[in-house]
């Protein structure tokens, strides 16, 4: 399996500085981030490590949920997963992920609601997003539209 990667470029102080995030894999864009912004409640054009990882977390969690639909024997017709993850401060010092919301609604052939949700949870353990992120506490609300 291949390495991705991506870079950052920094320039100033942590409240006064601000970046760059290039998605040099890829090469489908270069983002604006910076501290203040991500600590404001609008975030006003930027992105920040928090929403990468949302970003991140719901495109892993989608596909690993689509394998473990198939392999109970269902067909996704659609998905749709959206993680809220959320920062605040670490009792240790600084700041810390606090926690991950997925919320998943799906249109599925050939499950019903247990069977969907059995195939929900198993993806939230399975996806390998969420094995990486085993210090937040990662929370899931799925249901079938």
């Amino acid at each position: 399996m291949p390495t991705r990667t991506a870079r950052t470029a920094w320039n100033g102080t942590l409240e006064q500085g601000s970046g760059q995030v290039e998605l040099s894999s890829s090469e489908v864009g270069t983002y604006e981030v910076s501290f203040p912004k991500r600590a404001a409640d609008d975030a006003g054009g930027t992105t920040s490590p928090e929403e990468l990882v949302a970003a991140a977390h719901s495109a892993c969690y989608a596909m690993q949920l689509s394998a473990n639909i198939a392999q109970a024997g269902g067909t996704p017709q659609s998905l749709e997963i959206k993680a809220d993850v959320s920062l605040g401060p670490d009792p240790a010092g600084g700041f810390r992920l606090t926690g991950i919301q997925l919320t998943v609604r799906g249109e599925v052939e050939g499950l019903d609601a247990a069977g969907f949700e059995k195939a929900a949870q198993e993806a939230k353990a399975g996806c390998p997003v969420s094995k990486a992120l085993t210090g937040v506490d990662i929370s899931l609300d799925a249901a079938l539209d």
